[in-house]
Formats: structure tokens, C-alpha cells, sequence
């Protein structure tokens, strides 16, 4: 082997490294065949030599690699066999290091060939540049070849070729070398202290890489400081300045705002009426609240910032609610710096969020201490690792993780403010300590709905009191009231979390903790006594339903089912309730302990106490939900029991009554501001909804010329949707989209109302467009919503299958997204249980729900999907509705007139659009027929 222990400051051999990629058949080195080799050589930092041929693999190519590599059965009928080269490839490997973007496939693929041929098998030592990639390169959008390529601007001729991809590979191996050798020699220490079950000898890569770090040591950046055994990037906190000086009048006309602009910016007519808008709202502080509709893309966000650069201070700062992280830091990376650019008062901002996105440095330095053996897991550490020298507020969002599901980082996610120990090492640079301060000096603060709202919850607001709050996307609102108001009581999780605790024996270690109070010590012993009974009585309380409603689907619960449960049940129900005040009674014992020792406790100590707290907030949102369940019984309140889950629901049905908030009067004035506030002619249906419906909605006019940049098709050879079996209705939606597929070769979007329905079509077309070279996302089946829209935007012919959450607060670029197909109608199933009893909730207070309620929110969502094509003034867009009740039901006027009138709405056979839409798209002009 030529890998082994360097000795600290030892020079190691040099090496040279075969960096390898192949093409097959198929994935199964059994079955498969090699159907093209590609190896670069690099010795001393530098590439030397290449070596590619292509492989007759005796045997047909299927046609999705063909498309996907480019290789055709024709092109490797004269190429030479395996066996021929075998011999060849087995020198030119010979005393290297193998390298392969994911070497778990190239390698033993390779090594099983050469075996089959009756060479050796392969024994040399490997390295894989995606597990180097995730670690050192921890904020890559993706770590696909291809994509990282493109991030690194690495010259990627023939994607899926072999001889192409093997020269990037080596490119990127170079490139991870000089980011390893750029690191301060402890961030590496640590990291190859848990490298251990890294893929095939990339560890010993990683010790080669520190050996010659030691040999030329680096004087640690200035931009870095080393905590407890962490290199971590400094932080700063600039003091809030405000400018005396200067003209600092508002500029009303255009002539002013374009003084400002610098030419930097292009004066639009329909954002400099926002701004004044937006001004004058605030400054004249007339009315509390006021609905501002304006189309997206107008340049919303830099509408209220430049006023309100002129309004706000640390004192009295401006919030900024939006509807998701993504589009707060779309404010925070983009339109802020862009905006301080021209101000002489700079705007200075902050970023709220649930504090389980930020990192807490005294639980990630615990994972250390414990230790795992779970390779995922130790890859995270080791990236967070290269991360700490590069954030400097810790958000886990610019690590663009898909998901944070893994057991990882619920361990080392911040608990929040209450959790900061001043005697901690990391207590000065913690993270959430560093944005509190952030928040004292400034004058801008972005947040999302979500945090908006539950500041409801909390004991202590974390939002300051001001004068000022813009809630922007505000039509995506009334879902985040409405979650914020639905509690869950989770028996399954509840059981599994009891469950863990005795497993890891965390109660023993909770006696140790309070070792020093003989009392405290017998609370954490009769805490353990009560949790167990309450688990028990939770699960005697699921199985009394469980046998009165023995239903797997969501059963609505009435006040006079629980009037007639047995008095087993009833008493059942004052069980928990007791002990759930006696758990939480017990809780603030305990917590009254830890006030007075925390300042003892050592870092696994205090990491100890960190999982007491998880424990002790979980009761308390329990009891809450608890509580809800059993005891809220007005019309406003939905109860459903799910018995497949597990699961005791409560929702208020009112919770969209924004004034009913605990946060609405901690703020003097709201503009609410949104592409889609006016449904149909009704221009206050959300002030009603939320409670306020004396609230004027003003209008900007929209920019964009729909009778030249979008067209809305329907088929006049679709089928009826009533009446028609799902595999029918499957089969037509999966033919029309094969043939817009076959049309258009660009990324389409396809818009669901039923997860069932999805599936099925997805079912249909996977196949048959994977063979074209196609690739097609589905909610669902590829990972989460966030995963799917990031591989949709690095795509450029990708199908995506969405339903729900799809329809609404995606942001596509209109050059990324030019088709979308709506299969249905977008009504809500009034089946569902929840919409359901909504609807007679509705009907009670007189109010027509389906009128007044389902059309209004599907004309809503429809537009909303229009706004996904057309985002500026030169976009187009084609939107497909293969539903003819647009036309000919009763109810479709009032869904037309929720549309840009001057759009055209035409009906075609199928054939026709697709020719019709090619020339729309493909065409600079505008081409009627």
C-alpha cells in the first residue's frame, strides 16, 4: 500500500494519482458492461497525461444511456473489446492512487471487469472526490460532477463522457487539494480525527495533505480566531450611525430618485408609485393598516427599502415578515446590498429565524466528545468543520442542505437565547449571542410568517416593538396563521422519544447532574416516575379511541363524542391532564436547579442539560396541544383523531383573525403587500379574512403586456374529468405531457391536485423521458420540495411534478420556467375532513363557502400559477389547463375575470398548441394565427 501514518512534520512520497472515470450499460458489474474508460495522470500538483478509448461492451446499449452519454451502439460497434485493453488499463493504474467521482461505483465496477478478464483484482489505494467535496466545499448548491463543474467554472466539454468527466474529476481534486492546504492546521487535525469511515483511503489523503502543511507552516488569517479547538471566522457588529448630515429629504419625483440611482438602477414608473406609497403610509400614520397589490417583479423589495431607509432607525427599526428563507435571504444578499450602494444612510439588517437553523457551538463540541459511528454523521462534523471558518452567523441555510432531518442536526441546532451560558468558552462567539447584538444595532429586520406568528407562543417576544412592519407575500399569510393554530398531540412520538430516553439512560445522567442536591436528585426521579405514567395513559387513551373510532383515515371528533366516552375514557382524560401539570411542575424544579449551578457546569454537563430542556419543551407544547384538544370546544374549534398515526389534532378555524394576535398591537402600523390580494372583483376578501375589513387595498398596475408575453391553451380534445377513472384520466394527463415533452425541450412545470393522481402519471412517463434523456421530479418520490427545486434550476430540460406547496411561493426565474400545465382546477378536495368542516363553519355564519370561499381561493391559485411564468417584462410563458369547467361551468367567469384581462384564452386541439406554443416561444414577436 502506498498509503500509511506520516509522521508530523515527515515529508510523505509523493504520489501519482489516476483519476478514473467510466461509462456502462447499466449499474450491475455482473450484468453491465464498460463502454468507455477515461484516466488523467497526476504527478507533483499537475496533470500529466490522459488516456480515454472507447469499449465494445458486446452487447446493446440501452437507449437512456445512450441519450445520456452521447455513446451510440453504432459509434462502439468497431471500438476494441474489453479484454483487449484490459491488460492496458491494468499498467497505466499500476503504484497510483485511484481517484473517482464516487468511487463506491468506478472502483469495484473497474476491479470486477479486470477479474473477469483473469487479471488481479484492484488493491491500490482510492480517493473519492464527492465525499471531498461535501466536507471542504460544505456550501455547494450541489455535488453532482456536472454541477460542481459549472460552480467552479471547470471546462466540462461531454458531460457523461468518460475522457470529459475524468479530466474534471482531476481538475476538482487539484482545486479540494488547495482549499484542504488553505486550512488552519487545527481545522484539519480535527477533521481527520473523524475521517475514519471516509470512503477507501481518502483519509490518508487527508494525512498526506497535513504532513506538508506542517512542512510550511501558514501564519493563521487575520479573519480567523481559534476557541476551545475551533478555528472560527471573526464576527463584527458595525455600531448603528445615524447620518445628521447631508440631504436626507425623501425623493418624491422621478428626477430625485434617479439622482440617487446613479444610473445603477432604471427608473420604473409602477416602483417609484410603491415607494411614495409606502412613504406616505408610514409617515403620515393615518391609518393602522393598509393591502398594497403589485405585481411581482416590479421590484417589490427595493419599493419599501428605499423609503424606508428614510423612516427607519435602531430605535425604531422596520420588520420585514416574508414567506419563506429563501426569499429573506434573497433580501439580505441581494437587494440590501445593492440599495446601500446608493444611500448615504446605509440600511443595516438582521435575520430572524427559528433558532434551530443556527449552529450551537457548545453541542457541536459535545458531538466530539461522544463520539459516532454513523458515517453521515461524521461528514457533517468534518464539514461544518471547513464551514466555521467561512460563516459568520451560523445559519445552517447556507450549507443549501435539502433537509434538516438527520439525527445530526437536531444535536447540534441552537436551543435559543434562553440557552446562552456566559461562562461558556464559545459564549462570545456563539452565534445567536452574536445576532442579538446584531439586532440591538439595527434598522432593518427580516423574518418570515412563521416566526411572525408564533411569536404568539413564546413568553418572551423576539421581535422588538416598532412603529413599522411590512408583511411582504402577504396572501401566504393565512396558511401561516392557520399551522401556528393547529396543535398536534404525537403518541407514537411521544412513545419513541420516552423510549430513547431509557435507552441512552439520560435519566441516570440527569441524577448525576444534580448530584449535589440530595431533593433535586429525588424531582428527577419522580420526573422519570410521571413521564412514564403519562406514556402510559397516552397509550391507554389512543387505544379508548382506537376502539370507539377504529378508522385509519382522520376521524372528526364532536364535544358530544367526548360527552359519551366511557368513564374509563373520561377518567382517562383527567389522568393526563394531572400529570402533565405535575410533569411540567417538576420541569420548573429542575430548572430552578440549573439557575443556580449553570455557571458550575462543564461543557458535557451543560450539553446534558441541553437534552433535559428538549424533553422539557416537548411537554410543554404537548400539554398546550393537550389542553386544546380536551377542553376547546367553541365552533371555531376542529378536533380530529388520526388512529393510522397516532395522532389528536385541534385547529381553529378562526385562526386567520389577525387582530386577534398577541403580536398585531406591538406594531402602530401594517402594510400588508402582495402580487394576489384582489381575488376577482373582490378587493377585500383577505381584509375580511383577516379580521380587519375596514383596510383599503390599493392597487399598482402591472408592468407586464400579457397579450404579448403569455398565452393560457385549452384543448378542445380533453377529456371530462367527472365521471372519468383515475387510470383513464392518468393515461390522458401522461400523453399530454410526453407530447409537450416531445414539443418543447425545455424545463416544465406540472401543477397536481391530487397526490394519487400525481404518482400514477408520474408512473406512466418516468421511463419513456429517461430514454429521451429527460429527467422527471415528483413531490414525493425525489426528496424534499427544496431538493427538487434545486435540481429543477441547475436543469435544462427537467420535468417537476408538484402539488400543495407547489402552486404557491415558488421562486422560478421566468428563463428557467416557460411552461407550466395545470391538470385540474386548483378547488380544495371538500371531502377532506378539514375542508369539510370549514365549509360548515362557513355555512353557519351564513356564508356560501363554495361562492365565497372555494372559488375565491382557486381563482387565487391560479393566478398565483400564471405569476409563475411571467416575472418581468420580458418574459413569456405558455400556461397549459386541462380542465374545461374554466369554461363551462357556472362558476368559471368569476375564474377568468381573477386573470389579466387582456391575457388570451384560447381553445385548440392539442395539435395546434403545440405548434402555436413553439412559435411563441421561439419567436422574438408575438405570433397570432
Amino acid at each position: 500500500m502506498l498509503y500509511g501514518n506520516v509522521a508530523k512534520g515527515r515529508a510523505c512520497v509523493k504520489k501519482s494519482y489516476a483519476v478514473v472515470d467510466i461509462e456502462t450499460t447499466g449499474t450491475d458489474p455482473k450484468t453491465s458492461r464498460i463502454i468507455q474508460f477515461g484516466c488523467v495522470l497526476i504527478e507533483d500538483g499537475k496533470i500529466m497525461s490522459h488516456f480515454s478509448t472507447d469499449i465494445n461492451p458486446d452487447q446493446t446499449i440501452p437507449p437512456q444511456i445512450q441519450t445520456l452519454t452521447g455513446i451510440t451502439n453504432q459509434r462502439i460497434r468497431k471500438a476494441p473489446y474489453f479484454e483487449d485493453v484490459a491488460q492496458t488499463i491494468a499498467n497505466l493504474l499500476e503504484d497510483t492512487v485511484f481517484v473517482a467521482h464516487n468511487i463506491h461505483f468506478d472502483y469495484p465496477f473497474l476491479s470486477n471487469e479486470l477479474e473477469r478478464c483473469g487479471l488481479p483484482a484492484l488493491t491500490i489505494p482510492g480517493i473519492d472526490t464527492v465525499e471531498l467535496a461535501q466536507v471542504f466545499m460544505p456550501t455547494s448548491l450541489s455535488f453532482r460532477l456536472k454541477d460542481l463543474a459549472e460552480e467552479l467554472q471547470l471546462v466540462h466539454e461531454n458531460p457523461h463522457q468518460a475522457d470529459s468527466d475524468a479530466d474534471v474529476t482531476a481538475q476538482l481534486l487539484l482545486h479540494l487539494e488547495k482549499i484542504i492546504k488553505e486550512l488552519p492546521i487545527i481545522t484539519l487535525e480535527k477533521i481527520i480525527s473523524a475521517a475514519d469511515q471516509m470512503a477507501f483511503q481518502t483519509k490518508d489523503f487527508l494525512v498526506d495533505c497535513l504532513a506538508d502543511m506542517h512542512l510550511q507552516p501558514q501564519l493563521l488569517s487575520e479573519e480567523l480566531t481559534i476557541v476551545h479547538g475551533f478555528a472560527l471566522h471573526k464576527k463584527s457588529v458595525p455600531l448603528f450611525a445615524e447620518n445628521y448630515y447631508g440631504n436626507k429629504a425623501y425623493p418624491r419625483s422621478r428626477k430625485a430618485k434617479e439622482k440617487i440611482y446613479q444610473g445603477a438602477l432604471t427608473f420604473r414608473k409602477e416602483q417609484a408609485r410603491l415607494m411614495n406609497l409606502v412613504y406616505d403610509f408610514f409617515n403620515k400614520k393615518t391609518d393602522k393598516n393598509i393591502l398594497v397589490e403589485a405585481a411581482t417583479g416590479i421590484g417589490k423589495t427595493l419599493g419599501y427599502l428605499l423609503p424606508m431607509s428614510y423612516l427607519a432607525t435602531a430605535e425604531q427599526p422596520i420588520i420585514i415578515s416574508t414567506v419563506s428563507l429563501l426569499l429573506q435571504e434573497q433580501i439580505l444578499t441581494h437587494d440590501l446590498p445593492l440599495i446601500n450602494r446608493l444611500l448615504d444612510q446605509p440600511l443595516q439588517a438582521v435575520v430572524m429565524k427559528s433558532s434551530r437553523h443556527y449552529l450551537d457551538l457548545e453541542r457541536f463540541y459535545q458531538t466530539f466528545e461522544k463520539g459516532s459511528q454513523q458515517k453521515q454523521y461524521t461528514l457533517y462534523q468534518m464539514a461544518l468543520l471547513v464551514w466555521l471558518t467561512k460563516t459568520e452567523t451560523g445559519d445552517f441555510d447556507e450549507l443549501n442542505m435539502t433537509n434538516l432531518n438527520h439525527p445530526f442536526w437536531q444535536d447540534v441546532a441552537h436551543l435559543g437565547p434562553h440557552s446562552l451560558n456566559p461562562k461558556s468558552p464559545f459564549y462570545a462567539v456563539d452565534f445567536i449571542h452574536h445576532r442579538q447584538k446584531k439586532l440591538a444595532q439595527s434598522n432593518l429586520i427580516v423574518t418570515n410568517h412563521a416566526f411572525l406568528v408564533q411569536e404568539d407562543q413564546r413568553k418572551e417576544p423576539q421581535l422588538p416593538a416598532s412603529p413599522y412592519l411590512i408583511i411582504d407575500e402577504a396572501h401566504h399569510l393565512t396558511r401561516s396563521l392557520e399551522r401556528n393554530s393547529t396543535h398536534q398531540l404525537n403518541i407514537l412520538a411521544i412513545q419513541r422519544q420516552f423510549h430513547q430516553l431509557n435507552e441512552h439512560q439520560l435519566f441516570q445522567t440527569w441524577r448525576e447532574l444534580v448530584k449535589k442536591d440530595q431533593y433535586t436528585q429525588h424531582m428527577v426521579e419522580l420526573f422519570q416516575d410521571v413521564l412514564q405514567e403519562l406514556n402510559e395513559e397516552l397509550t391507554d387513551l389512543y387505544q379508548v379511541f382506537k376502539q370507539e373510532y377504529p378508522t385509519e383515515e382522520d376521524r372528526l371528533i364532536t364535544k358530544a363524542m367526548i360527552d359519551q366516552l366511557s368513564l374509563a375514557g373520561e377518567q382517562v382524560l383527567q389522568r393526563i391532564g394531572r400529570l402533565y401539570q405535575d410533569v411540567l411542575i417538576l420541569g420548573e424544579r429542575l430548572q430552578e436547579y440549573h439557575e443556580i449551578y449553570k455557571e458550575t457546569f462543564s461543557i458535557k454537563e451543560h450539553a446534558e442539560w441541553d437534552e433535559l430542556q428538549l424533553v422539557l419543551e416537548s411537554l410543554q407544547h404537548q400539554q398546550i396541544a393537550f389542553d386544546c384538544f380536551s377542553e376547546r370546544w367553541d365552533a371555531r374549534y376542529l378536533h380530529w383523531f388520526n388512529g393510522k398515526r397516532k395522532t389528536f389534532h385541534v385547529q381553529d378555524l378562526e385562526a386567520s383573525l389577525i387582530s386577534d394576535t398577541k403580536w398585531y398591537d406591538r406594531y402602530q402600523q401594517i402594510l400588508y403587500l402582495g402580487g394576489t390580494l384582489k381575488v376577482g372583483s373582490d378587493r377585500r376578501y383577505f381584509a375580511k379574512r383577516w379580521g380587519i375589513p375596514d383596510t383599503p387595498l390599493k392597487i399598482i398596475s402591472s408592468p407586464y403586456d400579457y397579450a404579448q408575453q403569455a398565452r393560457l391553451y385549452l384543448p378542445t380534445d380533453s377529456i371530462s374529468i367527472q365521471g372519468t377513472s383515475p387510470d383513464h384520466y392518468a393515461n390522458y394527463l401522461a400523453q399530454v405531457v410526453r407530447q409537450l415533452a416531445e414539443n418543447q425541450k425545455r424545463p416544465i412545470l406540472v401543477l397536481f391536485t391530487s397526490h394519487d393522481i400525481l404518482n400514477r402519471v408520474y408512473q406512466r412517463v418516468r421511463v419513456p423521458l429517461l430514454n429521451e434523456g429527460r429527467e422527471v421530479l415528483a413531490q414525493g418520490v425525489g426528496g424534499s420540495r427544496e431538493k427538487l427545486l434545486k435540481r429543477f434550476l441547475l436543469s435544462e430540460d427537467a420535468l417537476l411534478f408538484g402539488a400543495d406547496s407547489f402552486w404557491e411561493g415558488i421562486d422560478l426565474p421566468g428563463e428557467v420556467l416557460q411552461i407550466l400545465i395545470v391538470t385540474r382546477l386548483p378547488f380544495e378536495n371538500p371531502k377532506r375532513l378539514q375542508v369539510h368542516a370549514r365549509n360548515e363553519f362557513l355555512s353557519a355564519q351564513g356564508i356560501n363557502p363554495f361562492y365565497q370561499e372555494s372559488v375565491p381561493q382557486a381563482s387565487l391559485r391560479l393566478r398565483q400559477a400564471l405569476g409563475r411564468l411571467i416575472r418581468s417584462e420580458n418574459d413569456r410563458g405558455v400556461m397549459l389547463l386541462l380542465d374545461q369547467r374554466f369554461i363551462t361551468a357556472s362558476y368559471g367567469e368569476k375564474l377568468r375575470k381573477s386573470l389579466p384581462k387582456e391575457l388570451p384564452i384560447k381553445q385548440l386541439p392539442l395539435a395546434k398548441i403545440l405548434r402555436e406554443t413553439d412559435e411563441f416561444l421561439n419567436s422574438d414577436k408575438n405570433v397570432e394565427n
